[in-house]
């Protein structure tokens, strides 16, 4: 009796792990919408069946009429940005944005530099901040992470300013975006495989075949195509992500097709997933 009890606990969280994996949505994707009609817009994505959100603000709405507008929808707040001035200045704000959704992560999505790729002395001075921050958020139950955005993948002189951050990062983790990463000339699989355990949310956005790539962190948003009709594996890192226990599979489409896009990405997303 005991055995079969251990083998239906066993079961069951064996189970779970390999269902962890939730697609949640980055609301910048909609910010041209958003601004005409929130709470439509809110509703949509629900009916995509997206509960889970990138974001923070409220849309001009207050903090009470924007919770309402998440709970109406069944939608919740798991992840908030991390200015990087913010984050030397005043990280109690971003602790306190975080908290008051209940969000455990806390993303930077951009490192200030001059325009191209970032040096190592300032690539050196950002991991110490992200350290010295992380530690404070962790102790909070909030987890920094760091989107990449294709200027880390230059060789500076000392070194790849990418490896830098992946290697030196002992209280921060990664939110990868896929898009980008390939931009920089990385290859998003093979980063994640060499780095298990760093990738607790991924951005899947995926390219137009025949996009060149850019090491300054631009490119045109438009290239931003349908999960799994451009040239990213978005199939294997699914796959990868389900290995490695990935908390979220965030989907952001920046183009002007978004409101079309996305609920063609979480049937794909829903795809791997059931394999």
């Amino acid at each position: 009796m005991k055995f079969k009890i251990l083998s239906l606990l066993l079961f069951m969280i064996s189970s779970i792990g390999l269902n962890a994996q939730e697609i949640a949505l980055q609301l910048y994707s909609l910010r041209n919408e958003m601004k005409v009609n929130p709470v439509k817009y809110h509703q949509m994505i629900a009916e995509w069946g997206i509960s889970a959100l990138e974001g923070g603000g409220g849309y001009g709405m207050s903090d009470t009429e924007y919770q309402k507008l998440l709970a109406d929808n069944d939608l919740r707040v798991v992840g908030v940005g991390a200015d990087y001035n913010k984050l030397k200045t005043d990280p109690q704000d971003i602790l306190a944005e975080a908290k008051k959704y209940g969000a455990k992560f806390a993303t930077c999505y951009w490192i200030p530099h001059p325009d191209g790729p970032i040096s190592m002395e300032m690539t050196k001075e950002a991991v110490d901040l992200f350290n010295k921050a992380g530690e404070m958020f962790a102790n909070e139950g909030v987890t920094l992470t760091y989107h990449p955005h294709g200027y880390e993948f230059v060789d500076a002189g000392q070194g790849v300013p990418m490896d830098y951050l992946l290697e030196n990062a002992k209280h921060y983790q990664f939110n990868m975006d896929v898009y980008w990463v390939k931009m920089g000339g990385g290859d998003p699989l093979a980063i994640m495989q060499a780095y298990p355990g760093k990738f607790p949310q991924l951005h899947l956005k995926d390219r137009k075949k025949g996009t060149p790539g850019s090491t300054d962190g631009h490119g045109d948003v438009e290239t931003n195509v349908v999960l799994g009709t451009g040239d990213i594996d978005i199939a294997g890192l699914i796959r990868e992500a389900k290995k490695q226990g990935t908390a979220f599979l965030v989907i952001e489409d920046e183009s002007s097709r978004s409101v079309e896009q996305i609920p063609q990405s979480v049937a794909f997303i829903q795809t791997i997933l059931k394999e």
